[in-house]
């Protein structure tokens, strides 16, 4: 899919979102898994770039990669701003290729979760796999079967603010454990006072911890940690967000 229009809007929208909360996990785990932080480092799915923007802060040798020429767009010219060097390629993440070898890949932001069949998160499992050095990490998260149900699924959502406004709705998908978010925008053109909308179909599907952890096993990766909402720690029954710590054996 392509963000389209979304992605210039992205970053006023996630705003709030817990980015210090996803660097500081990658850095626990990778120091505790003995990678240091000028390791090599692939962001996937990485959007407008603000991850990978604050890991090549954080010291990493940062690639991004990311589907949407949009949103690449964006995160080349907040690379630029901030003064970091990333490389930053189009690519869709189940059909990796070329990208060289890395310490470690992530996907973040529950962006998995935007691949439609499990054909596709097994194929992007195996092109991490190829892309990640012998013992390198892979670190990943989505979300978890009961924010799909209890959480997105039937539900409205709204933002009124002077600039920009949003209706977010989310249905059951085709699929089990699937969302469909329908978004309309309105948005301010500041030279004619009036607002433009602009209308976004995104389609979410998740799985059982279980099922990750089989496909991540049959890929030929060692399943370090599985936990949850940023915290150490079993997985409980009202998580959101669950987390995936690799190795490639």
């Amino acid at each position: 899919m392509s963000y389209q229009q979304f992605a210039y809007l992205y970053d006023q929208l996630m705003i709030d979102a817990p980015y210090d909360e996803w660097v500081r996990l990658l850095e626990t785990k990778a120091k505790e898994y003995g990678m240091t932080s000028d390791k090599t480092l692939l962001d996937l799915a990485c959007g407008t770039g603000e991850l990978s923007v604050r890991l090549a802060q954080g010291g990493f040798d940062v690639v991004g990669a990311d589907l949407s020429e949009d949103m690449l767009s964006v995160a080349q010219a907040k690379a630029a701003k901030n003064h970091v060097a990333i490389q930053f390629f189009q690519q869709n993440m189940a059909e990796l290729e070329g990208l060289g070898q890395f310490d470690i890949i992530g996907i973040f932001c529950d962006s998995l979760n935007y691949l439609e069949t499990e054909d596709e998160v097994i194929q992007t499992f195996k092109g991490v796999f190829g892309h990640l050095k012998d013992e390198g990490l892979f670190i990943f998260d989505v979300h978890s079967l009961y924010k799909m149900s209890n959480i997105f699924m039937n539900q409205t959502y709204a933002l009124n603010e002077d600039e920009i406004s949003y209706i977010w709705q989310s249905f059951a998908g085709e699929y089990e454990h699937s969302v469909e978010h329908e978004l309309s925008f309105f948005v301010l053109d500041e030279s004619s006072g009036r607002y433009d909308r602009y209308d976004e179909l995104h389609v979410q599907r998740t799985y059982a911890p279980e099922i990750y952890q089989a496909w991540l096993s049959e890929c030929g990766f060692e399943v370090l940690e599985i936990c949850a909402d940023f915290k150490a720690g079993p997985v409980s029954e009202d998580a959101e967000r669950v987390f995936f710590i690799c190795k490639k054996k």
